[in-house]
């Protein structure tokens, strides 16, 4: 399978498992992705996603075999169609509720850098390689919302550097530029992207849900916009149940205890 899942009490790994070719994705492993991230949204089991590749990669990007060959066949409407899906993927991810973790070592390229920007942390290696290759093969850098989301990791300057030339970024480089969230060993990595999927998943997972939701919607607000948004969905997390057991935990001196409701 060139996708495996794998899911322990609440937390789901999917694994890009083409590690003979670096993990690079295909037609169908495109769709396929966006429609597994689709169905999380009505999925209340699965409280926090792990991404990762097979083998020491995370992803190549797209296959160029399978997929920049074939494309290069296609008319404009066919073009737009493989366009329109890969941004579906990272739609898809942006929406569905569950906090994204991707664990990254060795490459991460093309479409799988956007893979690693779509997601809510990026717990990486000192030896991993992030790049946005598009320019080395005759694209833009504005692909699957490449313009619109790496500014708001690492700033302007440095967004329009690597987008423009396509370089690679290490591990060092890239946490210190505030993209990867954290470094790890190569063979905690996996084990410590668990370990905080593991915390997530034991905490409020409506309130991390509506954090992920204002972090999405609050990209186009204004301030006083934002500031009544956030109004809004606190008065709702204040109803919840969770909210009510971290208060009773308090004033018994315990751990509160999450349920997600």
């Amino acid at each position: 399978m060139d996708i495996e899942y794998a899911v322990a009490g609440s937390i789901s790994t999917i694994t890009l498992n083409r590690p003979e070719r670096k993990n690079p994705l295909t037609f169908e492993m495109y769709a396929e992705l966006r429609d597994y991230f689709r169905g999380l949204t009505a999925n209340a089991a699965v409280k926090v996603i792990v991404m990762t590749g097979a083998g020491e990669n995370f992803c190549s990007g797209g296959d160029v075999h399978e997929i920049i060959g074939p494309l290069t066949k296609r008319d404009m409407p066919g073009l737009l169609e493989f366009t329109r899906m890969t941004g579906d993927l990272v739609k898809a991810m942006r929406a569905c509720p569950q906090p994204i973790i991707s664990a990254i070592d060795g490459i991460c390229m093309g479409a799988g850098a956007i893979i690693a920007i779509a997601s809510d942390f990026r717990l990486a290696t000192a030896r991993s390689k992030t790049a946005f290759l598009f320019t080395r093969v005759g694209l833009a850098g504005c692909d699957m919302g490449a313009c619109s989301m790496l500014p708001r990791l690492i700033g302007q300057g440095r967004a329009a550097e690597l987008l423009y030339t396509g370089r690679s970024m290490s591990g060092e480089e890239a946490e210190r530029w505030g993209f990867m969230t954290r470094l790890c060993e190569p063979a905690s990595l996996l084990t410590e992207a668990r370990s905080l999927a593991a915390d997530l998943a034991a905490g409020p997972t409506f309130a991390h849900a509506m954090t992920k939701k204002m972090l999405q919607q609050e990209w186009d607000m204004g301030v006083d916009e934002a500031i009544e948004a956030e109004a809004q969905a606190q008065a709702i997390c204040m109803a919840t149940q969770d909210f009510r057991r971290a208060y009773e935990a308090f004033v018994a001196k315990q751990k509160p205890k999450f349920e997600g409701n």
